[in-house]
């Protein structure tokens, strides 16, 4: 195709951006290489008991994360602005799969959440968070005339409320961290605080429903209030032990006596209390400034985004990281009854890391368009 014809096709499919958000990509790196290492450390007892081999869930997540890292790389050299063309199309499918897990999904841990293609099985659960993000992002930065009137709450959250819906039955927590998504997202283009007392009303509603009409989701919170007397509490405890445990420096790394069987899911969902235990609160602590530090680089990026799209899309980033950082933390440490939530890039699970990175990957591209300072005082001149 000759220059002319590339022209008339319109702005280039790739980014040619002059500026790359290293400290994110650091960060980014940081966290992915760390969890292998904890996944390795946490893993490798029940690894051998089950499989003999003790790096069987280490290859599998190392398989993932490069894998991942290689599509993030490629989502950040694309324009981020044809996510804008292609939203509805990704949220049709999206639901599609979701819609589809009920049909053909496969049942994990008393739960049907995944959809097995005989080579590869992934939950579309995961898929809905990249989705949305891209939705939401896109409903907000061109229906403004939604966003302005109550009436217009409705239009502006009936796709997510959709989505929220088809997942809450296989995954109350993903639907919490779904529905952060879209109110945050919302919230940043109209900061109204009396919309949202009728949202989180809504949302409690929802989420009271969701428990009552599941009896293991009220045995939940009563582990939650009373973890010691609990038959549903050892997790719990055994997490509080982990920690307790650990100390102030840990027992050293790959020293921990949870992961021998004690903790459920130590390398899943209870990884945490395990990285506490080997590496003590001072570990703990520090993984999570780490987790503070990439946020604040992905706010610098949302202020600096040349356009509103683009600004929001890192916005539904930040709120899907933190909120699930957050919940997950305290779900290990009993302040939120558990949830079954993972720890980004941490917690062993190949499709939520994959489609974790698609994340890190819009939010790189966002950054490779940001006008450094120095380039916008020459445009200025």
């Amino acid at each position: 195709m000759t220059k002319k014809k590339r022209e008339r096709k319109g702005k280039p499919f790739w980014v040619r951006g002059t500026y790359f958000d290293y400290p994110s990509l650091f960060l980014i790196l940081f966290l992915l290489l760390f969890g292998l290492m904890m996944v390795y450390s946490i893993s490798s007892y029940k690894a051998s008991v089950s499989y003999d081999d003790s790096a069987y869930f280490l290859k599998r997540q190392l398989l993932f994360g490069a894998v991942g890292f290689i599509i993030m790389i490629g989502v950040s050299k694309i324009r981020y602005q044809l996510l804008m063309k292609w939203s509805k199309v990704i949220m049709i499918i999206t639901i599609i799969l979701l819609i589809a897990v009920f049909i053909m999904g496969a049942a994990s841990h008393g739960a049907q959440r995944w959809i097995n293609l005989g080579f590869i099985s992934f939950q579309p659960s995961e898929i809905a968070k990249v989705s949305l993000i891209i939705y939401m992002a896109y409903i907000c930065s061109t229906k403004t005339s939604w966003l302005k009137t109550k009436s217009g709450l409705l239009p502006t959250f009936a796709v997510a409320g959709i989505v929220c819906a088809l997942i809450v039955k296989e995954n109350l927590s993903t639907t919490g961290v779904c529905a952060v998504i879209a109110v945050a997202v919302w919230f940043v283009v109209t900061p109204k605080k009396r919309y949202l007392v009728i949202i989180i009303a809504v949302l409690a509603l929802f989420a009271y429903l969701g428990v009552k009409g599941a009896s293991y989701r009220g045995d939940r919170i009563t582990a939650w209030l009373d973890p010691e007397h609990s038959e549903n509490g050892y997790q719990t405890m055994q997490a509080l032990y982990a920690i307790g445990s650990g100390g102030l420096f840990g027992r050293g790394l790959g020293q921990s006596v949870q992961k021998l069987g004690y903790v459920p899911e130590a390398h899943n969902d209870m990884i945490f209390s395990v990285i506490c235990e080997e590496l003590g609160i001072v570990g703990g602590i520090a993984l999570i400034i780490v987790f503070g530090m990439l946020l604040w680089r992905f706010k610098f990026i949302a202020e600096a985004a040349p356009d509103r799209f683009g600004a929001l899309l890192v916005t539904g980033v930040i709120a899907h990281i933190g909120f699930q950082v957050a919940l997950n933390i305290a779900v290990v440490t009993n302040l939120f009854p558990n949830t079954g939530v993972t720890l980004p890039f941490i917690s062993y699970g190949g499709s939520s890391l994959s489609f974790l990175l698609v994340e890190m990957g819009i939010v790189l591209s966002v950054s490779r368009q940001i006008v450094p300072i120095r380039e916008e005082k020459e445009v200025t001149v």
